[in-house]
């Protein structure tokens, strides 16, 4: 005799969303540039109104007395819309560990994390996006108040802004792999 949980676990059989809240989905623009990730229920609404489409479809379903719909995992806005070129990611130190996947960007480690700037302050360097990077505290105090390559500690990756999809990898606990082909990521 199988049980409930068996039936659940079965990936053929679509599971229920009991909760329109919880499952997320990601909102494309009509570009299908990345712009947010909304609720299941939002997501839903705009499809019914013909605001959007459906790209990907998730596992969950919604059921109704006469309707049972798919929910989706990645929706597209049919008319463009605009948002202003202000960069979406917050500077800070969580934003910095996530997109250098919580990493040393010197030596690769994943221990004692710190953040470093590559032209040190005490010389002019900013406390931005392209000038901070992470690294493990040993590589940050062998570096010390010198740059990159008056130290011969090259950096494995140049740091730079990250982009939406680099955000919102790390930003949503209910990321989902439909949505690495929009991310970018």
């Amino acid at each position: 005799m199988t049980s409930r949980k068996d039936v659940q676990e079965d990936t053929r059989i679509p599971r229920i969303a009991a909760d329109l809240n919880a499952p997320r989905v990601l909102v494309l623009n009509a570009s299908y540039e990345p712009l947010h990730v909304t609720s299941a229920k939002r997501a839903i609404t705009l499809v019914q109104y013909g605001v959007a489409e459906i790209l990907e479809d998730s596992a969950d379903v919604v059921r109704s007395p006469s309707t049972v719909m798919t929910v989706p995992s990645v929706i597209r806005l049919r008319r463009y819309v605009r948002r202003p070129r202000v960069h979406p990611v917050p500077f800070n130190r969580r934003n910095v560990l996530r997109r250098d996947t919580f990493a040393c960007q010197y030596c690769g480690s994943p221990e004692e994390l710190t953040l470093d700037h590559v032209m040190p302050r005490s010389r002019g360097g900013r406390h931005t996006w392209d000038n901070v990077t992470t690294a493990c505290r040993a590589c940050n105090q062998r570096k010390g108040n010198r740059t990159p390559e008056e130290a011969a500690m090259p950096l494995r990756t140049r740091p730079r802004a990250p982009t939406f999809g680099v955000y919102a990898h790390g930003q949503f606990a209910h990321w989902q792999p439909q949505w690495t082909r929009y991310l970018g990521g």
